[in-house]
């Protein structure tokens, strides 16, 4: 798939890109929500986040539903959608249009070489969006007030508590997941579609767009579990106000929790287990999967427009 006029300069793939991803968002928001509440929950050194709330997915959505609300399913949603209009926006415009720039004939075109343009645009895209990717979580995470307050009382919340810093935790993380994620998901797109097209006769039709954004969300979804638990998990970490003592359930344990995404994978390993970097897969690829497919029809779908 490369912009419509085949240019690297078209702004097309930039504006289909932003308003697909927007689409997207809204229709699968409530599964994200629910994947960050059960990828926070469990974690030892961390006594607000210690228990274990929900049993699964479904559980953890129908819970929160019934004891906070519908619309607190839908906590976050406006920086949500902020971020896909900056983070989709730029992906999916500079990741089409640094193909075109390298490569000239579709034909051309190599797996490898798909893959280097979808972690550039991956990690260069969440870097920017990054503050707006701190406040979901926060949003999605907290069932008090802070999940309340508007967006803008939200950022003034962290700038003044955190600094500029505050915006961007977790963005070392933020940037490796969306390396990954983009780096798999359109390359596999690109792939399957072109697989599906030229050796099995499909036309590049409805079909076409759904069994390969099918392909890309699955494979994204085992490929990025592991660094998105990481990133909601240092995310979701607030700095404590200087001279405070993070009470946790481990003795003498630290205000901060995580140092690095290094360590939180060292501290999730020792502390839960291995497998506790899957936490929320489900949840994960079941929100990965109709993304995905709502995403690449959409933008399919604005290519035709216009």
């Amino acid at each position: 798939m490369r912009p419509p006029s085949g240019n690297w300069k078209d702004w097309r793939p930039f504006v289909y890109g932003g308003l697909a991803s927007c689409i997207a968002e809204c229709g699968t928001f409530p599964v994200d929500t629910t994947k960050t509440r059960l990828q926070i929950q469990g974690q030892k050194l961390d006594h607000a986040n210690s228990n274990i709330r929900y049993r699964g997915m479904l559980h953890a959505m129908f819970r929160i539903g019934r004891e906070e609300g519908f619309r607190a399913l839908y906590s976050g949603i406006s920086p949500a959608l902020l971020r896909q209009s900056t983070y989709g926006t730029i992906k999916i415009g500079v990741y089409y249009s640094l193909k075109t720039l390298l490569v000239q004939k579709p034909e051309d075109e190599t797996f490898g070489m798909d893959v280097v343009c979808g972690v550039f645009a991956g990690a260069i895209s969440a870097a920017v969006a990054n503050p707006t990717d701190v406040l979901k979580v926060r949003m999605q995470a907290s069932s008090g007030d802070f999940a309340q307050i508007t967006m803008l009382q939200a950022y003034r919340n962290i700038y003044a508590k955190e600094g500029l810093k505050g915006l961007w935790r977790g963005v070392g993380p933020t940037s490796q997941r969306a390396a990954i994620v983009v780096g798999v998901e359109l390359p596999v797109y690109d792939i399957s579609k072109k697989h599906l097209i030229y050796n099995f006769n499909y036309g590049d039709d409805k079909v076409v767009h759904f069994v390969s954004s099918f392909i890309a969300g699955l494979t994204g979804a085992i490929a990025s579990n592991p660094i998105d638990v990481v990133k909601t998990r240092l995310m979701n970490q607030k700095r404590p106000v200087k001279g405070a003592v993070l009470a946790t359930p481990v003795a003498g344990s630290p205000a901060i929790l995580y140092t690095s995404a290094f360590d939180c994978i060292c501290q999730t390993i020792r502390h839960e287990g291995p497998m506790a970097l899957y936490k929320g897969f489900i949840p994960t690829w079941v929100r990965l999967g109709p993304w995905n497919i709502i995403f690449f029809m959409t933008y399919e779908q604005l290519k035709k427009i216009y």
